[in-house]
């Protein structure tokens, strides 16, 4: 419907003809009636008036809130509005497109940060080594649980802490500071941090980040932990140490009797044969001591030959203690052996078990002082299908702190290393043969001052022996 002229213009009209009959002298009722009908009309065109503009509001509205807004409307009244409108949004329609794109493209980059920033994070996470990044303002802005274990402190991304108030290490502060004011973009060193009562040794590598300027940015310090690699390379050191000793010394041996054979010192067959059995018993060391670290060698790379038979736990215990009667009369020790049982085969390689016995026994003999006591015992439970032996001595003990290394490669007590030499292979080469090649378990108990209990269960042959 085109209202091009307005009915205003009619009502204007319908106006002026009622005035003009009231002049002409007709009947004021009938002016009256004029002006009723004049006053209705009116109205009406009013209310039509009103809810017309109203209609072209709402769909103006509707319009410009969709997401591409315009304002075509089929609209009248407000057509000089709409007009205006229209030639605005074209006028903002490119910015507008151009803002909806840009806004798209940060919301893609900020979906690839968020990306990136949680694999580096579970990257990060997933690093054993401590992990600390510090801002130029001494602020620590990034740590991983391996460092908020080290430094028992719980990192909280929206609160910076300062690098001070969460690592109480004074060292390593200092190294992270001249590693920033250095800007040293790579540099090592060794730092040790004390941790639950343990001296904790690591490999501290820092580095400084800068910016285009040249400017430091931050300090990122990561730390390794090389506590084990030292102890290895310590145990290495003294297993070589100790390994030289304890062939130089029956080599010594060895060589002078040998000379003093050659030489003709020994007149009579008694002295010669005395000379011929010391030269016996030093290589017969020699060969043990090459032969232990030969069978940890071959049982750990799986080339060990084991030849397995049903044998009588008593009998290997009785042909080792024949081995250890004439170490332990040299001591002034008395060794107990345990009574006869009904049953205690087991399926093992003897010449291994006799080992281990051996072992055990002269462990025993060792660390026991002048006038102690030995005890040997065997249990046989027939309910889990075991044996148990047992050698318990009165020995100088075991410090507690210490209990869980002793079955360690080349691991000696360190109070009773000036008590007896050794190599620390001996009882590494009992665990190696009872349980990587038996399958039983190893055990010890010991009380400083008081005495020692080393012991191991197998699978009785009943139990573990296989089916053919």
């Amino acid at each position: 419907m085109n209202l091009k002229y307005p009915i205003w213009i009619f009502i204007v009209v319908l106006m002026l003809l009622s005035i003009c009959c009231a002049m002409a002298g007709l009947m004021p009722m009938t002016a009256l009636v004029y002006l009723g009908v004049l006053g209705g009309i009116a109205a009406a065109g009013l209310g039509f008036l009103c809810w017309r503009t109203l209609k072209e509001l709402g769909e103006l509205t509707r319009s410009l809130s969709t997401e591409k807004p315009s304002v075509a409307a089929d609209v009248v009244l407000l057509k000089p509005l709409v007009t205006v409108l229209n030639t605005a949004l074209q006028k903002l329609s490119e910015p507008i497109q151009t803002v909806r794109q840009d806004n798209q493209d940060l919301n893609l980059q900020l979906q690839l940060l968020r990306r990136r920033k949680n694999g580096v994070e579970t990257i990060l996470n997933s690093i054993q080594d401590a992990v600390l990044v510090a801002d130029s303002q001494d602020r620590l802005i990034l740590a991983n649980p391996s460092a908020e274990k080290l430094f028992n402190f719980k990192f909280d991304s929206s609160r910076l802490p300062i690098l001070s108030d969460a690592i109480d290490q004074s060292a390593l502060l200092d190294m992270m500071l001249k590693a920033r004011n250095s800007r040293v973009c790579h540099v090592r060193h060794e730092l040790t941090i004390k941790a639950d009562g343990e001296n904790i040794s690591f490999d501290c590598v820092l580095s400084c980040v800068t910016d285009d300027a040249g400017r430091p940015v931050s300090v990122v310090a990561i730390l390794h932990d090389v506590t084990r690699e030292k102890e290895i390379s310590r145990a290495k050191n003294e297993f070589v140490s100790h390994v030289s000793h304890e062939l130089k010394t029956p080599l010594a041996s060895i060589n002078a009797y040998a000379e003093m054979l050659v030489d003709g010192e020994a007149q009579d067959a008694a002295t010669i044969r005395q000379f011929c059995e010391i030269i016996q018993g030093q290589a017969g060391r020699l060969n043990r001591l090459i032969e232990d670290v030969l069978n940890i060698s071959r049982i750990e790379s799986g080339l060990m030959k084991i030849n397995r038979q049903t044998n009588s736990m008593a009998l290997i215990l009785r042909d080792s203690l024949e081995m250890m009667q004439s170490y332990a009369k040299e001591k002034n020790i008395t060794i107990h052996t345990p009574p006869s049982i009904l049953f205690d085969q087991v399926y093992v390689d003897k010449d291994m078990m006799t080992q281990v016995v051996v072992n055990l026994l002269s462990n025993a003999v060792k660390y026991t002082p002048s006038g102690g006591q030995v005890t040997v015992q065997i249990e046989v439970n027939d309910v889990e299908g075991t044996i148990t032996v047992s050698v318990t001595d009165t020995g100088i003990g075991i410090p507690e702190q210490e209990m869980s290394k002793l079955f360690g490669k080349f691991y000696r007590v360190e109070a009773n290393k000036n008590f007896a030499k050794g190599t620390g292979l001996g009882l590494n080469l009992v665990k190696q043969i009872v349980e990587t090649v038996h399958g039983g378990q190893v055990f010890v108990r010991s009380q400083q001052g008081k005495g020692s209990t080393f012991g191991f269960v197998l699978p009785l042959a009943a139990a573990g022996q296989p089916a053919v």
